[in-house]
């Protein structure tokens, strides 16, 4: 029962478990873990700048196979190239659309497409639900820790090295601290071939 006129943070359930030994050193160790750049064969494409992003969905292009990400913004869609950052195509006023021109109005959080992959739908994961890969065929992985709560950290790792095992920089590697922005999404394309993070401002790309 909580006591009249006390702060309802001050009172700690009696059924919150405490961090074991284990849970402390794990946490230490992920607050310890600078950022660094990703190991070989992936290479940083940049950070391209988007106010207000909503979200982000991978797609191919219909000619040459390459990744392509779909970001969705209160400012309207674009399309980039993951090997280069460049954009590609731009739709600024998205036409309202029966089957939802944006994530939160289709019940696939998909959104039409646009520049090459225009007659598509490209799903969307970010403010709105859905999400990414996490993983790829030949054992990389990425995943999403929060061991300061509310800043997001991205770890990536290789063959079961996260963050369990082996050192930092060796078996796991923190690719992305997101302290300045609010986490959207995280993930690798359906190919394996780029990495993507995805914050209220910004997208990070990584390819191989």
């Amino acid at each position: 029962m909580f006591r009249a006129g006390k702060p309802l943070s001050a009172v700690r359930s009696k059924h919150e478990p405490k961090l074991s030994a284990y849970q402390v050193a794990m946490r230490d160790r992920l607050l310890a873990a600078p950022v660094v750049p990703a190991p070989a064969p992936w290479r940083s494409v940049g950070v391209v700048p988007v106010g207000g992003l909503l979200g982000i969905g991978f797609a191919s292009h219909p000619d040459s196979g390459r990744d392509l990400v779909m970001v969705v913004s209160h400012d309207g869609h674009g399309l980039f190239d993951t090997v280069t950052g460049e954009r590609i195509a731009r739709n600024r006023d998205p036409d309202p659309d029966p089957d939802g021109s944006t994530p939160d109005q289709a019940a696939d959080l998909s959104c039409p497409g646009l520049g090459p992959v225009e007659g598509d739908r490209v799903q969307i994961a970010g403010l709105f639900g859905g999400g990414l890969h996490t993983g790829t065929r030949d054992r990389w992985e990425l995943e999403v820790v929060t061991p300061a709560w509310p800043n997001e950290r991205v770890l990536l790792s290789r063959d079961g090295g996260l963050p369990h095992a082996g050192p930092h920089g060796e078996r796991w590697w923190h690719l992305f601290h997101c302290d300045g922005s609010t986490f959207r999404a995280a993930g690798f394309s359906p190919s394996g071939r780029t990495i993507a993070v995805a914050t209220s401002s910004d997208l990070s790309l990584w390819t191989r």
